[in-house]
C-alpha cells in the first residue's frame, strides 16, 4: 500500500498542509485586509472568518457554536455586528448589503494575493481547486454541524482558482474539526477537557479516530488524484 492509499495516514499528512496554506494566505493578505478594514470602519473579524459562509446561507445558532466550538463567540460580539449594520438577527444571522460589499472587496484582496503568491504554480491551481471541490461534495454525507454550516462556500461567477482553492480548503478544515469533535465526544470528553488533555493513550486514540473519520472524503479521489493534491499543495509558495 502506498502512502496515498493509507487514507487515515493521508488525512493526517494533508491536514498540516491544508492548515499551512490557509494560514499562509491569511498572513500574506494581512496588510491589504487591514487597509480594507480601516477604510470600512467596521469590526470585521467575523466577516473575514466567514466570508464564504455569510453570503451563501444564514448563520444558525447551532452552526455558529460548531464553527467556534473552541473559542465561542459572545452575544456582545454578535450585537456589535448587528449594531454596525453587517448582520440582521431574526433567530438566524443574515448578512446585510454592507457585509456583502465588504466580503466582495475581501475576495478581490484574496484574488490579488493568491495571484501573486502562486503565480509560479498558476497552471496547477484549476486542478487543485477542482480536487478540493470534489472533496467538499464527497464530505457532505458525513460532515457535522460546522461543515454543514460552511459548505458549499460562496463562489461568485468569475472567482479565480486561487481563491476557490483557498476557500475550499478552509471549508475542508471544518470537516476535520467535526471529525475531531466526534472523536473526543466518543471518549466522553467535553470541550474544556479535550483542550486540557495531556499527551497519552486517550489523546492518541482520539487522533487515530479523527484521522479515520477525516479520511472519508478522500475515498472519492483516485490514488493519482490524492498524489496530485498532496504534491500540489506542497509546491505552493507560502510567506
Amino acid at each position: 500500500m502506498s502512502r496515498f492509499d493509507d487514507l487515515p495516514g493521508y488525512a493526517a499528512s494533508i491536514a498540516s498542509l491544508i492548515d499551512a496554506v490557509n494560514l499562509g494566505v491569511h498572513i500574506a493578505s494581512r496588510p491589504l485586509t487591514r487597509e480594507l478594514t480601516e477604510r470600512s470602519g467596521l469590526q470585521t473579524d467575523l466577516l473575514v472568518d466567514l466570508r464564504f459562509v455569510l453570503p451563501a446561507r444564514p448563520l444558525t445558532a447551532e452552526g455558529l457554536a460548531a464553527l467556534y466550538r473552541y473559542n465561542p463567540f459572545s452575544r456582545s460580539e454578535i450585537d456589535v455586528q448587528v449594531a454596525q449594520g453587517t448582520l440582521v438577527d431574526d433567530g438566524a444571522l443574515h448578512a446585510t448589503a454592507t457585509a456583502l460589499s465588504f466580503i466582495a472587496s475581501l475576495y478581490e484582496v484574496h484574488a490579488a494575493v493568491t495571484g501573486e503568491l502562486w503565480a509560479a504554480q498558476a497552471d496547477r491551481l484549476p486542478e487543485l481547486a477542482d480536487l478540493a471541490g470534489r472533496l467538499l461534495e464527497s464530505g457532505a454525507a458525513g460532515g457535522g454541524a460546522a461543515f454543514a454550516q460552511a459548505s458549499p462556500p460562496h463562489e461568485p461567477v468569475g472567482t479565480p482558482p486561487g481563491v476557490l482553492l483557498f476557500n475550499r480548503l478552509a471549508v475542508l478544515r471544518y470537516h476535520r474539526a467535526d471529525a475531531h469533535a466526534d472523536a473526543w465526544r466518543g471518549e466522553g470528553l467535553t470541550v474544556a477537557q479535550i483542550l486540557a488533555l495531556p499527551p497519552g493513550p486517550a489523546r492518541d486514540r482520539i487522533e487515530v479516530e479523527t484521522n479515520r473519520r477525516a479520511a472519508r472524503p478522500y475515498e472519492a479521489l483516485s490514488t493519482r488524484d490524492r498524489q496530485a493534491l498532496l504534491l500540489g499543495l506542497s509546491a505552493l509558495d507560502l510567506p
